[in-house]
């Protein structure tokens, strides 16, 4: 946040084009995250936070109640944009807790707070990351080739990544490795914006459509898989579409399934059939970019998120360190 505005790339337009949004307002903010310019579940609660933020420092309230009331109505738009990562409702939820405990009553204060802690966040989350990178590059051998799924890097976050953070790590510990990177279709989320990320960082990668998984791993073409989540619950793993099959491929030719992703994703209290899974636009499917592929009146379904359930994960990776899933279940979700 630089004054009174929010800087962040416009991911829709990658890896054409690099175009910075400045984003003025929380009403902006939200449409930003809706329309995937802003993605990434990290990324996402950070910047509901500066949301929150540009609320308060733009308001013309003279009274607490009013200002709360500014904010709130800002957290419910918020709320609205996207269902299921769990991110934007913890950051949402944090700075709603600090701004109603806080002692102050002026304002002026009330919006500094508000301020500060959204960029108290943004700092956590690259701090986090790293950490992440740490104790997740234990997991990873010189000579390993990875599969990853859809974008978890350092567009997805504030900076370095959770899944490719945990590459990142292993490469500056100067392990030889490479990384197969999955489409992901239908917004190609590993084409545009994963390769990327790695063809900018040097990082060797190869390309492939999202049916080819089960043939790379029948010819023994990677060793391990590491993604990223959206939301972590007690007994399931919620991340992009295609995670699943994923999963249970790596499952039925015994390659390890890491999860990378900070405890602001965990949501331990909930189990698979509460999440809410978001239903995009059919037309993401019916058409490559601005081509229709489909016969016209075809109709079509585009659930953004599937559920991998626990028995399938090998280890979940956070700032903690590596957790198996017996072990991220007695977690108790983080406090603020």
């Amino acid at each position: 946040m630089k004054n009174d505005t929010v800087m962040t790339i416009d991911q829709t337009l990658l890896p054409h084009k690099v175009v910075y949004l400045k984003l003025n307002n929380c009403r902006e903010v939200a449409l930003a995250i809706k329309t995937m310019k802003i993605r990434g579940a990290p990324l996402i609660g950070v910047a509901a936070a500066y949301g929150l933020a540009l609320t308060a420092f733009h308001s013309k309230a003279s009274k607490k109640r009013a200002f709360l009331k500014q904010i709130e109505d800002s957290a419910k738009l918020l709320r609205r944009t996207r269902p299921t990562g769990a991110n934007l409702f913890w950051a949402v939820d944090r700075i709603l807790k600090k701004v109603h405990e806080s002692s102050d009553s002026t304002v002026s204060a009330l919006s500094d707070l508000v301020v500060s802690e959204a960029e108290t966040m943004a700092d956590e989350d690259a701090e986090i990351n790293r950490k992440i990178g740490k104790h997740g590059s234990k997991l990873i051998d010189s000579g390993d080739t990875l599969l990853t799924h859809c974008n978890a890097g350092s567009l997805a976050t504030v900076d370095y990544g959770t899944a490719l953070g945990v590459v990142r790590a292993a490469l500056e510990q100067g392990k030889k490795i490479n990384v197969m990177v999955t489409e992901t279709r239908p917004k190609l989320q590993g084409a545009r914006l994963t390769a990327f990320e790695l063809k900018r960082a040097g990082i060797p990668f190869t390309l492939i459509t999202d049916s080819m998984v089960g043939y790379v791993m029948s010819k023994r073409l990677i060793n391990k898989v590491i993604v990223g989540a959206d939301r972590i619950v007690h007994d399931a793993v919620v991340n992009k579409i295609g995670t699943y099959s994923i999963a249970v491929l790596a499952r039925e030719h015994k390659v390890s399934f890491y999860v990378a992703a900070p405890i602001s994703t965990f949501d331990l209290g909930h189990t698979a059939k509460d999440v809410v899974i978001e239903e995009r636009n059919p037309d993401e499917v019916l058409r490559f970019g601005s081509e229709a592929i489909a016969p016209s009146g075809t109709k079509a379904i585009n659930p953004a998120f599937d559920i991998t359930p626990m028995k399938y994960v090998s280890a979940i990776v956070c700032e903690k360190g590596v957790l198996t899933p017996e072990d991220t279940r007695k977690l108790a979700p983080a406090k603020h």
